[in-house]
């Protein structure tokens, strides 16, 4: 080696010897230690810009339409919490009135407790008791002065052993009528008489009465009397109807035979009149006086005042 250069390497050595050269383990921790601290620094880059990047999609994406997408927020994850429903708005209460007023009959006001449903008034009861007033009151002209008489007794004559109507009765009352005729003076004897009878059925059997009164004429044509012997009697129905809802006049006449004794002009004629309307019915059953025979004329105006009273009171 030429002096000059030995000079240099002792120059050198001269320089750095008071600093110290540090020793090889040492500078290869220290370098170990620095590339870890560069490698966990890239990570941590890594990691914020994709987080960020994953943030403001999700903000973009649930931001309503038009809005300005802003910085999205970064507060931290919360857990899970269930909300009870919410109470029904003052909006949804005005909606629903209008329903609720009507069934109360009451406009914009909501019922205040439970909606009871509409109670009607029940249909009046049949009536079970038959009062005076249900029987009709004479023409002045036809009066004799002689008050009627409320009295038990049969409705209708004999028809061959038949009792047409009797099932389904709830009440029944008649009386017994003198009349005269217009042309009669007052104080003479009554030209005839009436068991006038007013029967109230259960509902829907008044019909069926007047359909086994009908039956029970044309299944009767005659009979001999069971208490007046030589005596016999013819049944037949006539028309005539337009009395209230519908109405059976039918015809009784009796024959006497030579002993029984002849009335006067012939036979004897009756005549039987059933009225119905609703579920009561009246009869009127001319049976004359002292032999006389009915008159149609003045039977047909005694049944249009005995309709009339009848319905003035059912009504």
């Amino acid at each position: 080696m030429s002096r000059e250069l030995h000079r240099f390497y002792r120059s050198l050595a001269q320089d750095t010897d008071p600093g110290g050269l540090v020793p090889p383990d040492l500078v290869r921790r220290y370098a170990d230690r620095r590339a870890r601290l560069r490698a966990a620094a890239g990570v941590l880059v890594v990691a914020a810009l994709v987080g960020g990047t994953a943030a403001g999609t999700r903000f973009v994406l649930t931001a309503a339409p038009g809005t300005p997408a802003g910085p999205p927020s970064l507060s931290p994850p919360t857990t899970a919490v269930s909300v009870p429903a919410p109470a029904v708005s003052p909006a949804a209460t005005v909606t629903s009135a209008p329903a609720a007023s009507a069934l109360t009959g009451s406009a914009g006001r909501s019922p205040a407790g439970p909606v009871s449903p509409a109670v009607t008034s029940p249909s009046a009861r049949p009536p079970t008791a038959i009062p005076d007033a249900a029987f009709f009151t004479l023409a002045a002209a036809n009066e004799t002065g002689v008050r009627p008489m409320f009295t038990p007794g049969p409705a209708l004559p004999q028809l061959c052993g038949a009792h047409p109507g009797d099932s389904g009765v709830v009440r029944s009352r008649g009386r017994v009528l003198a009349f005269r005729y217009a042309d009669t003076p007052k104080g003479y004897v009554p030209d005839g008489s009436y068991r006038h009878t007013i029967t109230l059925y259960r509902a829907g059997r008044a019909e069926d009465a007047l359909g086994e009164l009908r039956a029970a004429v044309r299944d009767c044509p005659i009979q001999q009397s069971s208490d007046t012997p030589g005596v016999t009697s013819r049944y037949r129905l006539l028309g005539g109807g337009g009395y209230g809802d519908e109405s059976v006049l039918f015809e009784l006449r009796r024959s006497y035979s030579e002993g029984a004794g002849v009335p006067a002009g012939g036979d004897e004629i009756r005549l039987v009149r059933a009225i119905r309307l609703g579920d009561a019915v009246t009869v009127l059953w001319e049976q004359g006086w002292e032999g006389t025979s009915s008159d149609r004329s003045q039977v047909d105006a005694d049944s249009r005042r005995a309709v009339d009273a009848l319905r003035d009171w059912l009504d």
